[in-house]
């Protein structure tokens, strides 16, 4: 078994997440493919490495991430939904947003929604450094430290928005570390040998 496969899934998957964002209409799909096409590669790896905890950290990692965003929205929802039920509806919502006391509550339940997002965001991040980590350790690919490293450092410091370009910087690390994916494994007889 190769590691070919794992370098395909990862590298397009990659790709895909990337470009994802910025193609309108599909844009969506394209990241949802691409995401599942990481995963694919990293379970390979995992499997070729006979590490678990490569896959087990990458999955925990996804898992969180997906919830941060599912938290961010279902904070949004609630606090829209509920301002507008409280209210009498959307004509005395609308009414109701001239009053300060009433927006300011609206913008701190949104605060506390995102403060959740960034939380579980970062732990995300860490354990896909920790994956990443498990990964260059295996393969001989110190590119995939680097890319968990700065996964991590834009997670940390999304809240005040230069995250969002280190994490733009690590996507694109991310596909050229895949790519430079051995064909195989460095035997680890030649790792042991003095």
């Amino acid at each position: 078994m190769t590691l070919s496969q794992a370098k395909t899934y990862g590298g397009v998957g990659a790709i895909l997440a990337l470009i994802g964002g910025a193609v309108p209409k599909l844009g969506s799909v394209l990241s949802i493919v691409g995401i599942v096409l990481i995963l694919l590669a990293v379970k390979e790896i995992s499997d070729e490495a006979g590490d678990e905890a490569i896959f087990k950290n990458y999955l925990i990692s996804f898992v969180l991430q997906v919830g941060a965003f599912v938290a961010l929205i279902i904070a949004i929802i609630a606090v829209l939904g509920t301002s507008i039920i409280a209210m009498g509806g959307p004509r005395a919502f609308e009414h109701e947003m001239q009053d300060f006391g009433a927006i300011m509550a609206i913008i701190g339940s949104i605060l506390v929604g995102f403060i959740i997002f960034w939380i579980l965001f970062s732990l995300g991040s860490y354990y896909l450094k920790k994956s990443y980590e498990l990964i260059a350790e295996y393969t001989g690919v110190d590119l995939f430290k680097t890319t968990g490293l700065l996964y991590f450092i834009g997670a940390l410091t999304a809240i005040i928005f230069i995250g969002l370009l280190i994490i733009l910087v690590a996507r694109i690390l991310e596909i050229v570390a895949y790519f430079s994916l051995p064909e195989e494994l460095p035997s680890k007889q030649s790792a042991v040998i003095t």
